[in-house]
C-alpha cells in the first residue's frame, strides 16, 4: 500500500489513521463509514469496530495464555512459559506492595491485567503498518487500525473505568462525608467557621481540577505516546515508494525505531499500571 502510485502521501496517512467505524449516518442509516467525514457525521454513538475487536481479542489471548500457564503449573521443574508468568506476577506484586498502602486483595490481579493487556495493545504497533490493512482490504474491509491504544476512545475508556473505581473506593473507605471533606476542606483550612466557609468553593475548585485531571492524564498520556509512534512508522513506510535509496534508508530507520519503540511500549504499559495503583492507594487512604 505504501507503494501504491494512485494514492498520495496525504491519502495514505489518512487511510491508515481512519478507524473502521459503524454507526447511524444521517443519510445512509446504520452502516460502516466510507471515510473519516462519514464517521464524524455518525456522532457520539458510532463504534470503532476495529479498536474494540482488537482490544477484546488481545484480552482473550492474555486470559488464555495465563490460564494455560496456571493449569500446567508444577512444583517441579517449571517450563519456560511458567517461569515467565511467575516472573511477571512477582514483578507486578512487588510494584503493588511498594505503591499500594491499603488492603484490597484484587488490586494486584487488576494491576497485572492492566499491564499485560496494555502491553499487548501497544505491541501491535510493531506489526508492519501495511500487512494487516492489506489483508483486510482483500476481504473488502477498507479501514483497519490494529493498535487499540492509538484510539482515544479506548484509552479514555480504560481511564474512566479507573476513575469510577477511584470514586467508588473513596466513598467506601472514607464515607460520603469524608470524600466531600477531602474536596472542600483542603488545601486551605481555618479554625474560624466563617473563614472556612469562604475557603470551601476555592478548595472545591482546586480539588475537582486535580480529581478530573487523573483520568484525562491517564488516558491521554497513553494515547499521545502510542499515536506518535504509529505516525512515525507510517511516515517511514512512505519512504519505500520513493526509490531504492530512500527505501533502504527507511528500512534501517524502521528497524532502529522498532527496537527503540519496544522500550516505549513497555514503559507506557508500566506507567498506566503504576498510576492506577497509586490513584487507588490514594482512594484507600482514610484521613
Amino acid at each position: 500500500m505504501a507503494g501504491d502510485t494512485q494514492q498520495t502521501g496525504t491519502e495514505y496517512i489518512q487511510h491508515h489513521l481512519t478507524n473502521l467505524t459503524y454507526g447511524q449516518h444521517p443519510e445512509n442509516g446504520w452502516s460502516f463509514a466510507h471515510n473519516a467525514q462519514e464517521a464524524a457525521e455518525m456522532g457520539f454513538l458510532a463504534v470503532n469496530v476495529d479498536s474494540l475487536g482488537w482490544s477484546f481479542g488481545l484480552g482473550v489471548i492474555f486470559l488464555l495464555l495465563f490460564r494455560w500457564a496456571a493449569k500446567r503449573a508444577t512444583t517441579g521443574v517449571p517450563s519456560g512459559w511458567q517461569n515467565f508468568v511467575e516472573m511477571m506476577v512477582e514483578f507486578v506484586d512487588g510494584v503493588v506492595k511498594d505503591s499500594f498502602h491499603g488492603r484490597n486483595p484484587w488490586i494486584a490481579p487488576m494491576a497485572l491485567t492492566i499491564f499485560v493487556w496494555v502491553f499487548l495493545m501497544n505491541l501491535m504497533d510493531l506489526v508492519p503498518v501495511d500487512v494487516i490493512p492489506w489483508l483486510m482490504l482483500q476481504a473488502g474491509v477498507h479501514f483497519q487500525k490494529i493498535v487499540p491504544s492509538t484510539d482515544p476512545n479506548i484509552t479514555l475508556g480504560m481511564a474512566l473505568a479507573v476513575f469510577g473505581m477511584i470514586i467508588y473506593y473513596s466513598i467506601k473507605i472514607k464515607g460520603v462525608g469524608g470524600f466531600l471533606g477531602e474536596l472542600t476542606l483542603q488545601p486551605f483550612s481555618a479554625k474560624n467557621p466563617v473563614v472556612q466557609a469562604v475557603f470551601i468553593p476555592i478548595n472545591l475548585a482546586l480539588e475537582l481540577v486535580g480529581l478530573l485531571a487523573k483520568p484525562f492524564s491517564l488516558g491521554l498520556r497513553l494515547f499521545g505516546n502510542m499515536y506518535a509512534g504509529e505516525m512515525i512508522f507510517i511516515l517511514i513506510a512512505m519512504m519505500y515508494s520513493a526509490g531504492w535509496v530512500l527505501g533502504t534508508f527507511g528500512g534501517a530507520l524502521q528497524l532502529g525505531w522498532a527496537i527503540f519503540h519496544i522500550l516505549i511500549i513497555t514503559l507506557q504499559a508500566f506507567i498506566f499500571m503504576v498510576l492506577t495503583v497509586v490513584y487507588l492507594s490514594m482512594a484507600h487512604e482514610d484521613h
